[in-house]
């Protein structure tokens, strides 16, 4: 071992301290610590280096001496470099505007014990910042200009001695200056970024477009990292970023054509797609493109859309990126990188940002880290930084996961571009996540035509003076001699002239053609209209397919000890399957994702409580009794093409949903599917479902088929278990953009679910899943029903012997059904007969035609729901289905969807029965 190794130790005040309270009270102190600083105080007598007396002292022990001076004075040292290296970020000179005005902490050498006289001592404590035996002078101007210059690092609180030591040595280490070539090729980009927006605002006066102005260093940032990330390893980066800077990325980072831009920015009408696609603004739009690196690498890059809702995106984009890793990089995750570029702002105001950093090093969701930038421009909309957070910082979430945050004057282009090669450089290294905190300004206001100085009149007004950083990077490289006088200019003049051109060719195009974001991975799938979501697919198994992934389902290792009652649960489904022939909901639901898996799909399923399911109804993962091993059933197909993977989530609904439509938005391959924990919690991702998932193909272009699983059913258990709020997802419902259904049968379940993956086409499916039919007796399914039938968005009553006599027709959905017919039982009525509604978006017209021209004598239509009159599926009921008059037979409207107490909940429940059975009530 290194003699001197443990000077490099990253809480070097740890030793200090522990060393002074010896010194005090020796008894204090644990006992192998007592020894070794006796030790220590031994090896004073040794002749040689204090660093030489430390690392002896590991070896020595014996009578105690006084300390002498020169190791009191190493000791000193060291706290003085463990000081700058936890709070040097506090002096840095980060902000372009304005000088730190907060508490600094205090570094003056009298606090470490040391005097004036000291700065020309050497010590040997510089080789713990990787210098030789150094005056305290070198010392102290070696952490100045390590920790306090433009760029400031955050990383003493990271629990791992090992990157604690990494850093340390890539910081602290005296690195190669760049290249004349490097430095050449950053202003070329930095004069791109400025250009382009400038061009902007002289073409398109007064138009949003949220420029990247203050903070133009961010373009020879990502793109230096997207280089290195090519020679690194890395073939695809996957960004997610709000709507500030976004156009000038997709022009000058992702090489999206300036005319394609321009068109967009003309509003011109879309060419090439049907009149439901409405498209969105430019700034939301994603793409994805192809590029060399420098060094001849090629990398993939795809920017994925976003809404105006800033930090969804950043949930999505770690979905699409476990996708890509899932699918082609299994072995090696780091190379498909996610870059979340986020607001200060809304780093530190959005809940979402710290659902995402969570999810980071679980095993569901991880992605092998993810480079943080903050684009921070001192305000958000027109709040002030001060009112926006409690933090010093607004990458203070960083900390949660321990992920080290370095902060980067975006004046100082070279600084900004080596904060995104260390933050390249430690993702590549450790795999987790990383902040970069880029502190420039917003030069106009929230848009273009904002008055920025009613809220912010001293900010803007020093704005007003401020050089922009192409200005400040081309007056340093011409004092350095790097450039001549006018460099700048001919680069303005090449890059205008091709703007010019894309501009004019632009004007002379009629549509605007938008490619919705990675189209490579959609190859052969086509959107489809409502006509196309309504044909009857064939969605069928054979006995044999069914008989091959039976035996997975229905029997347990025998080398292994399971609890009793999941023994007896799997031989239930033995007798269900091999004796009974009556298949439970669970069975037909294992049936569907076992034969995919078979064909060669892959699963993927997340939400809380899904390996076993919130009713203890799935058991796609059981658990030995003495180790806990996860046994996955659906991983034993005797004929295993895909793979099944299933994970119980963290405690989030918004980024969770968000994981999972990015994941079937990068691969339709895979069945996805978010289970919430009772249909109403989907509530938490109101944003993701509204954004993505029921308007993505309408504005974007972008097919995805996530399959959301909602509970929901009126089992008495109080307002918050009862109702999915059915009603808020077909309101959101038009043209044919997702499927709504609510089910009764475990075969209707098991042909819908294969229905997702059996097309050519991609439509999110949104499921009322059930509670109490889980178990039912009478909602089961035969092994028949699965081989030989399809998914029917009708049922009529197959119960009814004389459709002549029936006089009250009744449209119901769900589990209401098994209720109703109960009822209807008990009353002896053969004049009632029930239509289930299974698919209620798209409705199919057609079929309900024919089923009520079989009943001919019916003069009583009734539409019947256990939700109450306000909500459930009523009133879409009366905006899109008009084939009869119908009564409703309902609770009456309310403001929670149910009462909390049982007895009241059953006497309303049992009057909306009621009113099925008697015209009056």
């Amino acid at each position: 071992m290194d003699r001197f190794s443990f000077l490099n130790a990253a809480h070097t005040s740890f030793f200090a301290d522990l060393y002074d309270q010896y010194l005090t009270s020796p008894d204090s102190v644990e006992p192998s610590w007592r020894s070794f600083f006796q030790g220590f105080d031994f090896a004073n007598e040794y002749n040689g280096s204090p660093v030489e007396q430390l690392s002896n002292a590991y070896q020595s022990s014996g009578e105690s001496a006084v300390i002498t001076d020169s190791v009191k004075k190493e000791f000193a040292v060291l706290k003085l470099i463990d000081a700058y290296r936890t709070h040097g970020h506090l002096l840095t000179k980060t902000n372009p505007l304005i000088e730190k005005t907060g508490e600094a902490p205090d570094f003056s050498i009298e606090k470490f014990g040391l005097t004036q006289a000291d700065l020309n001592v050497t010590f040997d404590a510089a080789q713990s910042i990787h210098l030789p035996k150094s005056t305290l002078q070198q010392i102290i101007a070696h952490l100045e200009n390590t920790y306090c210059t433009t760029l400031g690092i955050e990383y003493m609180y990271i629990p791992s001695e090992e990157k604690i030591q990494w850093i340390s040595k890539y910081v602290e280490s005296k690195v190669s200056d760049l290249t004349t070539d490097q430095q050449k090729h950053i202003l070329e980009k930095l004069v791109q970024a400025a250009a382009f927006e400038n061009f902007f605002h002289t073409k398109y006066v007064g138009q949003k477009r949220f420029s990247l102005e203050g903070l133009e260093a961010t373009i020879p940032a990502l793109d230096a990292m997207i280089d290195a990330a090519g020679t690194a390893g890395v073939e695809d980066v996957v960004i997610g970023m709000a709507h500030r800077g976004r156009l000038n990325i997709l022009a000058n980072v992702m090489q999206k054509p300036a005319k394609k831009i321009f068109t967009e920015f003309d509003g011109k009408d879309y060419a090439d797609v049907a009149d439901t696609f409405d498209g969105d603004v430019k700034y939301h739009l994603g793409y994805t493109s192809e590029r060399e690196t420098r060094s001849g690498n090629k990398i993939t890059l795809n920017l994925a859309p976003n809404p105006s809702h800033l930090e969804t995106v950043g949930a999505v984009i770690e979905g699409v990126v476990r996708a890509k890793q899932d699918k082609l990089y299994a072995d090696d995750f780091s190379k498909v990188l996610p870059v979340a570029l986020h607001g200060d702002a809304a780093v530190a105001g959005q809940g979402i940002v710290y659902e995402i950093v969570q999810m980071s090093k679980l095993r569901a969701y991880q992605t092998a880290g993810t480079i943080h930038v903050v684009l921070n421009n001192q305000v958000g909309f027109t709040t002030s930084y001060k009112d926006a957070r409690s933090g010093v910082y607004s990458t203070d979430i960083a900390k949660v996961v321990a992920a080290p945050v370095v902060h980067v004057n975006a004046d100082d282009t070279e600084a900004a571009v080596k904060a995104m090669l260390f933050a390249l450089a430690y993702r590549m290294e450790f795999k987790e996540d990383v902040f970069v905190d880029l502190v420039g300004y917003r030069k106009y206001g929230h848009n273009e035509g904002d008055e920025p100085r009613f809220t912010q009149p001293i900010l803007y007004k020093l704005i007003s003076k401020h050089q922009n950083a192409r200005n400040i990077y081309n007056a340093r490289l011409i004092e350095n001699k790097v450039i001549e006088e006018g460099y700048v200019g001919s680069l303005e003049d090449k890059y205008k002239a091709v703007l010019e051109e894309n501009l004019a060719e632009a004007k002379e195009t009629e549509k605007a053609i938008v490619i919705p974001f990675m189209q490579k991975e959609w190859e052969g799938y086509h959107i489809a209209d409502v006509n196309r979501m309504l044909q009857t697919y064939d969605t069928k198994v054979s006995r044999e397919m069914l008989d091959d992934v039976a035996p997975a389902l229905t029997a347990l290792p025998t080398d292994k000890k399971f609890i009793s009652k999941v023994s007896k649960l799997i031989k239930d489904r033995y007798t269900m399957y091999y004796e009974t022939n009556r298949l439970d909901w669970a069975m037909g639901e294992l049936l569907a994702y076992g034969t995919l898996i078979s064909e060669g799909y892959d699963v993927r399923f997340s939400g809380q409580d899904v390996q076993r399911g919130t009713f203890s109804h799935r058991h796609a993962v059981v658990k030995t009794e003495d180790t806990e091993y996860e046994y996955v059933p659906l991983n034993n197909i005797k004929s295993q093409n895909g793979q099944m993977r299933i994970y119980n989530s963290h405690l989030s609904e918004y980024a969770v949903l968000g994981f999972e439509y990015g994941y079937a938005m990068a691969n339709p391959k895979a069945l996805t599917i978010w289970e919430a924990q009772f249909g109403d919690f989907s509530n938490g991702a109101q944003i993701m479902i509204d954004q993505y998932i029921a308007a993505g193909e309408d504005k974007w272009g972008n097919q995805n088929g996530i399959v959301m699983l909602l509970p929901h059913g009126y089992e008495h258990q109080g307002a918050e278990h009862s109702s999915a709020r059915l009603e808020r997802y077909l309101q959101l419902c038009a043209n044919h953009n997702m499927y709504v259904a609510n089910c009764t049968t475990p075969a209707n379940h098991f042909h819908m679910l294969r229905r997702q993956m059996v097309t050519d086409f991609r439509k999110p499916l949104v499921i009322m899943s059930p509670k109490s039919l889980l178990r039912h007796p009478e909602a089961t399914s035969t092994i028949e029903e699965l081989t030989n039938g399809s998914f029917q968005t009708i049922v009529d009553d197959p119960k009814v012997q004389d459709k002549s006599a029936v006089k009250t027709l009744v449209f119901v959905s769900g589990k209401f059904y098994y209720d109703l017919q109960a009822e209807k039982e008990n009353l002896g009525r053969n004049d009632v007969a029930f239509v289930r509604l299974e698919q209620l978006f798209p409705l199919d017209n057609d079929k309900l035609k024919e089923v009520i021209a079989s009943y001919p004598n019916v003069d009583d239509y009734v539409w019947a729901q256990e939700e109450p009159k306000n909500m459930g599926a009523y009133g879409y009921m009366l905006m899109n289905f008009d084939l009869v008059k119908f009564r409703l037979a309902s609770p009456a409207p309310a403001a929670a969807p149910a009462a909390g107490s049982s007895v009241r909940s059953k006497a309303r429940y049992a009057k909306a029965i009621a009113k099925v059975f008697g015209k009056n009530l």
